[in-house]
This record gives structure tokens, C-alpha cells and sequence, in this order.
């Protein structure tokens, strides 16, 4: 994939992602770019996109509400994380439908 792609779905993957102001900043161009050179797969980043989102999301129903997230480089250590995890796309898959769910019902 070439960089521009590479870039442009990621920050629409992270722009979406539950618990994001929504607003990409040059900084994450910066660092998206960084992953691509780095040969980090788009699939990954979306996979701890997804696993960060759902761990910030599922918690206890007395739990304090926790802040916006301003920055892509929240994500960098569940990237990391991501890229170690020995577990199947089936697992992201289940937490994508979770995450889903969720959203919907708040």
C-alpha cells in the first residue's frame, strides 16, 4: 500500500474510532507515516484501535468517565502491544462486534 493510502485510512480508521475528539492533527500525519515506514500493517493498527476503544469503553458501570483522546500517539503503546499478541483476526473481530454494541447502546 502505497503511504498516501496507508495515511489517509489510518487517520479515517483513528478519526472514527470510539472516544476520539474526531479531529486528526499534523502530528498524527506524522506518525502514521512513521508506522508506514516502519512496514507496521494497517491491519494491526486498526486491531489495537479496536482493542483500546473496547478496554476504554466495557468497563464497570460505576467507573468514572475517562477523557477524549487528542492524539494517535495514545494508541502507540497498544500498537506495540498488538504487534506481540500471538491471537487471531477472529479475536479483533469479536471485539469489533462488542465495541458495536457498546457504542450502540449508549
Amino acid at each position: 500500500m502505497e503511504q498516501c493510502d496507508y495515511v489517509r485510512r489510518l487517520l479515517e480508521a483513528y478519526r472514527v474510532t470510539p472516544g476520539t475528539c474526531g479531529v486528526v492533527r499534523r502530528t498524527d500525519r506524522v506518525l502514521a507515516a512513521q508506522l508506514h515506514q516502519r512496514g507496521v500493517s494497517i491491519e494491526a493498527v486498526e486491531n489495537a484501535l479496536v482493542l483500546a476503544a473496547a478496554r476504554r469503553l466495557i468497563r464497570p458501570a460505576g467507573a468514572a468517565p475517562l477523557g477524549t483522546i487528542r492524539s494517535l500517539a495514545y494508541f502507540s503503546p497498544v500498537i506495540e502491544e498488538v504487534l506481540q499478541l500471538q491471537v487471531g483476526q477472529e479475536y479483533f473481530q469479536h471485539l469489533r462486534q462488542k465495541l458495536q454494541r457498546a457504542v450502540s447502546a449508549r
